[in-house]
């Protein structure tokens, strides 16, 4: 008897682990478009079409390799809309031909609760396997937070770095390179005048991803954001191609400037890499040996190359580890209260918020910010207006084609909201305009001023910061880390007070 083994589109990776010991002869790889993926939030057009788009592909590679492979197209007549439904109707049609279905474990909770009912639902058997791709499996993670009530990046990364013998020294087990474990103090330089920054990686839609983009016009049109130009790579060797431009044309910058932004300039020295790494045609392990070989061969300094591989081995392990420990009560998490509802123009861009304005449209037109982007401009704004946790996790799921709950949730939560209250961040990544001003040109087309504390003509994150602070306050004052700011806003004028709540409100109101 053979197994149905079961491939989701962000484990488009042949040496996933539901794959390890597949006998071609036998065995049956299901892989199936979903309506209901498609729609539980109203994913960007280009998401969908990317992968749609890799998945085909990926299905095309393994049949190539002697696989056989039903692969469910949306617009089949016999597509059921979900997952259960698809694992059913392979059972059906192959009747008593399988001992049991294997998987790997999947990268959402709400997929992992649907699969748990196959065994019941179907009665058979069913394996789901660690997803091997990952530098840090969830059981290990949760032995290094053991009964921390605070779970700090810094040390886990670290941790990781000696495991894997990342960027040490070469004769020793605690010595990073350079003799620092982190360069992030280098890497926050606001763009410098006449930056020339290199294009990103582009690939022309080839026959497999024209017509995902023709389903994907006609089943989704209504869904957020510019399906074309679509110009992201839908195969392996397109990602390895995205992953090579990188290190030899952006990652020597990518330190230096990681944090800054620039009008029309949305990908900057980024990698632009994780929408490979999340659906799986690329590897974490690949993306950090060739960063690390570029440093070795001096084709890249230290603090881009230390800043890169953090955002691999330290925060993507990490924020992963979070989310399985945490839920399904993270999502839950609402530290603030916040109860605003999301503006209009987090969808239309229609905003004199120049940064705001930017960083909206910028992620229609390419389903991308990056993450000072997303952070300190979209997210900031959230935290700063109050706005529901809920309606903003859902937005960046919605808006981003790199962007899967485990991913997604912590970074929202934890970081842009402080929404758990402590538990992944240290404080709020709270700030005024000040330093939108700094690291980035957008205060120089915005109809309001950046040097504007108060009044209708002041940069609008100036008053809301200060609000922010005063209206939390009694969560925030024991935080070691707020303390200098609430004690600044204490010596504030009873005048000055009185034009931050009245400034704050009037905008707060308009939204």
């Amino acid at each position: 008897m053979g197994i149905l083994r079961i491939i989701f589109g962000d484990q488009l990776t042949p040496g996933i682990s539901c794959l390890t010991d597949a006998d071609p002869s036998a065995d049956i790889i299901l892989m199936a478009e979903v309506h209901r993926e498609a729609v539980y939030v109203k994913h960007h057009k280009k998401k969908i079409a990317y992968i749609f788009s890799a998945m085909r592909h990926f299905a095309g590679e393994l049949e190539e390799s002697g696989y056989r492979v039903r692969y469910i197209k949306l617009d089949d007549e016999q597509n059921t809309g979900s997952f259960s439904g698809e694992v059913e109707s392979a059972l059906g049609l192959h009747g008593r031909a399988f001992s049991r279905i294997v998987a790997t474990h999947p990268g959402e909770y709400r997929v992992l609760q649907e699969m748990k009912s196959w065994e019941t639902s179907f009665s058979i058997p069913l394996e789901i396997r660690p997803d091997n791709r990952f530098l840090c499996s969830p059981r290990e993670f949760a032995r290094w937070a053991g009964n921390r009530r605070q779970l700090r990046m810094e040390n886990f990364y670290r941790e990781m770095r000696r495991k894997h013998r990342v960027l040490m020294e070469r004769n020793s087990e605690n010595e990073p390179l350079g003799g620092r474990w982190n360069f992030d103090a280098e890497n926050r330089k606001p763009p410098a005048a006449g930056l020339t920054i290199p294009a990103p990686y582009r690939r022309p839609p080839d026959t497999v991803t024209e017509e995902v983009l023709e389903l994907v016009e006609h089943h989704f049109n209504h869904h957020f954001g510019d399906l074309r130009p679509f110009t992201f790579a839908a195969d392996r060797p397109g990602a390895l191609a995205a992953l090579n431009q990188f290190i030899e044309e952006r990652l020597a910058g990518f330190g230096d400037y990681q944090d800054a932004m620039l009008e029309n300039e949305p990908w900057m020295y980024h990698s632009h890499l994780a929408l490979y790494l999340n659906s799986g045609l690329l590897l974490p392990r690949e993306c950090i040996a060739e960063a690390e070989a570029a440093y070795h061969a001096g084709r890249a300094p230290l603090n881009a190359v230390e800043g890169f591989i953090r955002q691999i081995i330290g925060w993507r392990e990490y924020i992963r580890g979070v989310y399985w420990l945490k839920m399904p009560a993270y999502a839950e998490e609402n530290y603030f209260g916040a109860r605003r509802k999301l503006p209009d123009f987090y969808w239309s861009g229609d905003t004199p918020m120049n940064c705001l304005r930017q960083c909206v449209r910028e992620t229609r037109r390419s389903a991308y910010a990056h993450h000072i982007q997303r952070l300190m401009v979209l997210g900031n704004f959230a935290l700063l207006a109050g706005i529901h946790p809920r309606d903003v996790n859902e937005w960046f799921l919605v808006v981003y084609a790199d962007a899967y709950e485990w991913v997604e949730l912590p970074n929202v939560s934890g970081m842009a909201l402080f929404a758990d209250g402590g538990c992944l961040a240290s404080k709020p990544y709270a700030a005024g305009g000040a330093y939108i001003g700094r690291m980035s040109n957008y205060c120089r087309n915005c109809r309001y001023k950046v040097s504007k504390k108060n009044g209708p003509d002041a940069c609008p994150f100036n008053y809301l910061y200060w609000d922010f602070l005063s209206r939390n306050r009694t969560q925030l004052e024991h935080n070691p880390r707020i303390a200098m700011m609430l004690r600044t806003y204490d010596r504030m004028s009873s005048q000055k007070k009185q034009a931050v709540a009245r400034d704050s409100a009037r905008f707060l109101n308009d939204l």
